[in-house]
């Protein structure tokens, strides 16, 4: 015999003889006949725990369940193949480099099956990550119907494909057969333990059912030399085993004449069948394992031979005394290469290494089925991925998830109780994805990206020049200014005509300089903003109204009080002078002034970006909003004191509206108030209708302007065009005409009378036909002309003058020529004065007396 120390070959003479101290053989004989005795003598996991209390160390070279690794239990116990704990951690690893998540297992029922499942279950656990749908077990002995049930069962979860199988062969194949009468072929994807491993005979004739299945295996290799040996077998030279007549029977099908327990058969053994020949013949796997049993304890025997009976050759009697501890440690402390050239090795626990074959069942190219090594596993998984094949010729790898990944921009709510199972919840509104797990709210001033994984500022916006909402009011804005800088010119150009005169130049200027701003504020309100635009809209916002209806308040208010007083006295009333009316204009003017000096000192003018105006529901709607720091209460306040000047001037239009039609503006600028009050009315509800609307910016703005710009255009059109039409088409009427004072004496005399009477007692014209051109009609008025200084009649008479005359107690007096008075340029002057100066420019209480009823309200000179 060749003597090698390695453990494939035969051994040294030393452990020859301690394998024949183990065996009791003597005789030269094959070596492999003492295996298959230790065989059956070290297959002792079946008693770890009886052995255990004698203290008799064991080493087994099939048994696999985890628990037999719990030391506190089987501290003797040691075995050369791994324990199921090893194989269910790599088929934890299999399934998550697979990104499987929701798989289901069955079991055999025992300790094999059960505690596989166990451990896998465990293992998982601890992995995170895997969900066991459900787990079924296999009763002893079972019929169709539980395989059936429970493949129903495994498609309740439509979504756990992957199934892991700790099960016998018999197991296997009913599982396999339930799943092709449910028709469920290429459906699951099996992972199957060792007991699968890369054997034939579970899948016979169900091979496109295994398709996919990826098994586990134990590292093993054929032993040369012992296929010769047990093939060479028959009953004849192996008579010492007695459950070899047995084995007989059942691989060649047939019944031995002596003592045969088979009844299902009647064909008789010849005795001359040959294993392999007559019969399928594989090499058991676990025939590496029995040798490595064998050798790890002739390993130890000889080393504690060596240490106990250095000088003793055989057993010596401290070796023949020593206790099963100190066997149990030389048994842990060995260490040599295996028959498969692997080492053996013994951890703490008793346990070999880890380590394992992948393999997979596929089909090859020539359409026959076989089983493909697609990776190993060693303590760590290495998986060739792209060397996988799946049922109906699926390219990428199967999944088994209990739900699907969710969607860029969802997170995943947990379903209690199941951690890999979820629903998908889109992150809405203003959130952005922060994890898989939970959603975060954007910045105030950020917003979600459109696949919501981030966050990103909001645009800003402003009114744009082009846009409809400034279009509108520009175009407006500039037909005004084109029309204001129009009458302007004209008043220049005729600024010394009687129309223009007797306008009140001083305040029609004033007046036209407030209209003008009124169309200018558009231009700041749809300017960019910045600081000096919004100091600019403050001053402007209000400056404009301001300016124009004090003008027209002046104007008003002095028609008013020039009236009510000519009812009491005949002197003139105060400030109706052209410099007192510019005066009490400028005085309201500042006032507004004032107020914005205030709010300037309170809160300087700024910029801001309105994130909320346009936040709309949709995020990718929302919009920044720059505009100036002035809030709707404070654009109110800013008109507030121009719309409390247009009410008290209405007022006024009110009180002078049975003013004959015929003297100055009192009539038109009643109908300018009324129309811009009902401007204002429709623009206030508009404003703070939309204070909630997305288009806040553009509705509110757009309205302000166009109501400005409509204020504006009323007081234009009404008080201006009618006097631009005379001047530039009807120059003929633009003259200074004479009349007879007398007719101008009883106007004015009777003209406080005829404002208290009704309208109903005074038909239309009879003042005019009346007191113009028979003074002696009215009964009531008999004004004795004799008494007036003829200088001054003629006076009076050539010139553009007006005798005041006191008629409201409709008694007859006598006019004195000092009594008589001249209103040049509102200034009461006597008789002498008026004989100084006949050519001067008179002012007629800023309105005129005109005898002609078409005359458009428009003043005709000349009394």
């Amino acid at each position: 015999m060749t003597r090698e120390t390695d453990a494939t070959n035969i051994p040294d003479q030393t452990e020859t003889r301690t394998l024949q101290f183990m065996v009791g053989i003597l005789t030269p004989t094959p070596w492999y006949i003492p295996l298959l005795k230790l065989y059956r003598l070290l297959n002792v996991s079946l008693l770890p725990e009886l052995k255990r209390k004698m203290t008799i160390p064991q080493i087994s070279y099939a048994s696999t369940a985890p628990e037999l690794s719990d030391d506190r239990r089987y501290d003797f116990f040691s075995r050369v193949v791994p324990p199921d704990s090893f194989q269910a951690q790599a088929m934890v690893d299999i399934i998550r480099a697979l990104g499987w998540s929701y798989v289901s297992t069955i079991a055999s029922e025992g300790s094999y099956g059960e505690k596989g499942v166990e451990a896998f279950t465990q293992l998982s656990k601890e992995a995170g990550g895997i969900c066991v749908a459900q787990s079924l077990k296999i009763p002893h002995n079972p019929k169709l119907e539980d395989y059936d049930k429970a493949i129903q069962q495994l498609l309740e979860t439509q979504h756990s494909r992957a199934v892991i199988i700790f099960a016998s062969e018999e197991d296997i194949r009913g599982v396999l057969n339930a799943t092709k009468r449910a028709n469920q072929v290429g459906h699951f994807l099996w992972i199957g333990s060792d007991s699968w491993g890369a054997k034939s005979s579970p899948i016979h004739q169900l091979e496109d059912v295994a398709v996919g299945a990826v098994t586990i295996l134990p590292k093993r290799s054929s032993i040369k030399g012992f296929d010769e040996y047990f093939t060479a077998l028959t009953l004849e030279n192996n008579r010492r085993n007695v459950w070899f007549a047995e084995f007989w029977e059942e691989n060649f099908d047939c019944r031995l004449l002596s003592a045969s327990k088979r009844e299902d058969t009647s064909r008789k053994c010849t005795g001359q069948e040959r294993i392999g020949i007559d019969s399928k013949y594989e090499q058991e796997g676990k025939v590496q394992f029995v040798i490595d049993a064998v050798y790890a304890m002739a390993h130890a025997l000889h080393n504690m031979q060596r240490d106990l009976c250095p000088d003793h050759p055989g057993v010596c009697p401290q070796m023949e005394s020593a206790e099963g501890k100190t066997l149990l440690k030389y048994i842990r402390n060995t260490s040599f290469n295996g028959s498969a050239g692997t080492s053996v090795v013994f951890n703490k626990n008793g346990d070999a290494p880890g380590r394992y074959d992948l393999f997979q069942f596929q089909m090859t190219n020539s359409s026959t089925p076989e089983y493909k090594v697609v990776g190993q596993w060693v303590e760590t998984l290495q998986l060739r991925l792209e060397e996988l094949q799946w049922p109906d010729g699926e390219q990428e790898v199967p999944i088994s998830v209990c739900s699907l990944p969710c969607k860029t921009g969802e997170r995943k709510k947990r379903v209690k109780g199941m951690p890999c199972c979820w629903h998908c919840e889109l992150c809405d509104g203003y959130q952005y994805q922060y994890d898989e797990t939970s959603c975060r709210l954007c910045a105030y001033n950020m917003r979600p990206n459109p696949n919501r994984t981030t966050c990103q500022p909001i645009p800003i916006v402003k009114l744009e020049w082009h846009s409809p909402w400034a279009i509108i009011p520009v175009f407006l804005a500039m037909l005004g200014i084109i029309a204001t800088i129009f009458v302007m010119a004209t008043f220049v150009r005729y600024n010394d005509t009687p129309i223009v005169r007797a306008s009140g130049r001083e305040l029609s200027y004033v007046l036209l300089t407030g209209i003008f701003l009124c169309y200018i504020i558009t231009f700041l309100m749809i300017a960019k903003p910045d600081v000096a635009v919004c100091a600019f809209r403050r001053i402007f916002l209000g400056l404009g109204m301001c300016i124009s209806y004090a003008a027209l308040l002046t104007k008003t208010n002095r028609i008013y009080r020039i009236f009510e007083q000519g009812k009491q006295t005949v002197t003139a009333p105060r400030f109706i002078s052209p410099t007192s009316q510019i005066a009490i204009t400028s005085s309201l003017i500042c006032m507004q002034l004032l107020g914005v000096l205030v709010w300037f000192a309170v809160d300087p003018p700024n910029t801001i970006i309105d994130y909320d105006e346009q936040k709309t529901i949709n995020p990718m709607l929302a919009r920044g909003v720059l505009k100036c720091d002035i809030t709707d209460l404070q654009i109110i306040c800013s008109l507030g004191y121009s719309i409390l000047l247009m009410v008290t001037c209405t007022i006024y239009a009110i009180k002078t509206r049975d003013v004959p039609e015929d003297f100055n503006e009192a009539k038109p600028i009643g109908f300018t108030m009324y129309t811009t009050c009902i401007v204002w009315l429709a623009f206030i509800p508009i404003f703070f209708g939309t204070a909630q609307s997305a288009e806040k910016l553009y509705i509110q703005t757009t309205t302000l302007t166009i109501s400005m710009n409509l204020s504006a255009s009323v007081a234009l059109g009404m008080l201006y065009m009618p006097k631009v039409y005379i001047i530039i088409f009807h120059p003929e009427m633009n003259v200074q005409k004479r009349k007879r004072s007398f007719k101008a004496v009883v106007t004015a005399a009777t003209m406080s009378s005829r404002l208290s009477q009704k309208p109903s007692e005074r038909p239309n014209g009879e003042a005019k036909t009346e007191l113009c051109e028979n003074p002696a009609a009215d009964p009531m008025i008999r004004i004795k002309t004799e008494m007036i200084d003829s200088s001054c009649k003629s006076h009076i008479t050539g010139s553009k003058g007006l005798l005041s005359h006191n008629a409201s107690n409709h008694r007859e007096r006598s006019w004195h020529p000092q009594r008589a008075t001249c209103l040049l340029k509102g200034v009461t002057v006597n008789e002498d004065s008026c004989k100084k100066d006949s050519g001067s420019d008179f002012q007629i209480f800023s309105f005129e007396m005109s005898l002609k009823p078409y005359s458009l309200g428009v003043p005709i000179i000349g009394l």
